[in-house]
């Protein structure tokens, strides 16, 4: 194992103990060409790193990328593995903005990720690794299997999403009860597919079933997946991040926070997230040498992200207008979602064909259809309906993130006649 890994592992003490074997090994290369670059910044001339520059000092950029944007030329250099720094400042000032009941706890500066999925894919390499146990809802974006099973070697293991229209916490408490010294908890609120967010009645039986496994001595990692953080349309749903509970539980829960600009801030080609790290106790150096794990892990993959995005991120939340547009984009997403609710209390007729199942924010709200087969509801509704759908676990997700208000009635309708087709 390198020097750099075993000095990191040190200086996490017993909280490396939640790392996957590649989590152990993993380090930032503070010494080698990065590290040697740092220490050369000040000087008169500085023949380090791999970029170009003018004659002036300027970044060496053609006009016909240049042109293509207002931004600084220096948008074009390297964002460094860690992301740019000001922009990890700004998103955790952020993140408690967004997140009151984060200020005062403590947590790592966040780490830019490429995204989501990679920020889950980091996640995954530092803490599931074969023999790990990864517990996740039995309604669950696909990706995690991917990520968690068929590349870090995890074993997926799912529990019951709901019971009684609401979050079945006593089914994951069971889940992360049973035998092993390690779980890996993956919870995603608003979730996907079913847009369902956890009620405030639902966060506290979560929270305390957490705990509760781990004051009986496993260790428990808690990646939450914030994806679709902040869409949330109905009052009595706990609205504020649940990194904020399981930051400072208990020193057997380690909390990691997945988040960034994709959906929070509609721009999904800007491919721009962020990892933090929280635990009960944790001190600061601490927090730093897991940020470091995370940025080698991001070092030995992409070297490191978007320059390009991260400055437009980092200009867009400068912006005076920032709040008022994202706050119209929002009101975009919430009045589909009060259109869908209309539409299901006017037309009792469709609960022959299908049950919506628990939604209240995201992008998505799934129906179960009755006696017929999702797929093949899927298939009919292409090919006669011409109405696009998703099927997963045996429910069709309907996406009115995508979905015109108008469109709206129809999609519905044609989805009820088509398993009224099936069903006949």
């Amino acid at each position: 194992m390198n020097a750099l890994a075993e000095q990191l592992n040190t200086t996490l003490g017993s909280m490396a103990e939640m790392l996957s074997p590649t989590g152990r090994r993993m380090y930032f290369p503070y010494g080698g060409i990065l590290g040697q670059g740092a220490e050369a910044k000040t000087c008169a001339i500085n023949a380090t790193i791999g970029m170009a520059f003018e004659e002036d000092g300027s970044p060496l950029v053609m006009d016909c990328f240049a042109g293509q944007t207002k931004l600084d030329r220096k948008a074009f250099l390297y964002a460094g593995s860690f992301g740019l720094m000001p922009l990890r400042e700004e998103w955790k000032k952020m993140q408690v903005k967004k997140n009151p009941s984060l200020r005062g706890k403590k947590y790592s500066l966040p780490v830019v990720t490429n995204a989501l999925t990679h920020g889950l894919r980091i996640a995954g390499e530092l803490f599931a690794g074969p023999g790990d146990e990864v517990v996740a809802p039995n309604l669950y974006w696909d990706n995690y299997s991917l990520i968690f099973e068929d590349t870090c070697g995890a074993k997926l293991t799912t529990f019951n999403m709901f019971r009684a229209g609401a979050f079945d916490a006593a089914a994951m408490k069971r889940a992360l009860s049973a035998p092993g010294t390690k779980k890996i908890l993956v919870l995603n609120f608003p979730n996907n597919p079913t847009g369902y967010t956890a009620t405030m009645e639902d966060a506290k039986k979560i929270v305390s079933a957490v705990k509760s496994v781990a004051e009986r001595g496993k260790k428990i990692v808690v990646v939450i997946d914030d994806a679709y953080f902040g869409l949330v349309y109905e009052k009595g749903v706990h609205a504020d991040s649940m990194f904020a509970e399981f930051a400072d539980l208990h020193r057997n829960v380690l909390a990691v926070k997945l988040d960034g600009t994709t959906k929070e801030d509609y721009v999904w080609g800007l491919r721009v997230g962020f990892i933090s790290f929280a635990w009960k106790g944790a001190k600061e150096e601490q927090l730093k040498a897991l940020a470091a794990k995370a940025a080698g892990n991001v070092r030995s993959g992409i070297s490191n992200g978007s320059s390009i995005g991260q400055h437009m991120a980092l200009n867009a939340y400068s912006d005076p207008a920032y709040v008022k547009q994202k706050r119209e984009k929002y009101a975009v997403l919430k009045k589909r979602y009060r259109i869908i609710r209309c539409l299901l209390k006017t037309h009792p007729e469709w609960r022959d064909q299908f049950e919506p199942m628990p939604f209240n924010s995201g992008y998505f709200m799934c129906v179960k259809p009755k006696g017929v087969d999702a797929e093949s509801v899927r298939r009919l509704l292409i090919s006669k309906y011409s109405t696009g759908t998703i099927v997963l676990s045996g429910l069709i997700r309907l996406a009115f993130s995508t979905t015109p208000c108008d469109k709206l009635p129809t999609l519905f309708a044609n989805v009820a006649a088509a398993i009224k087709e099936l069903q006949h």
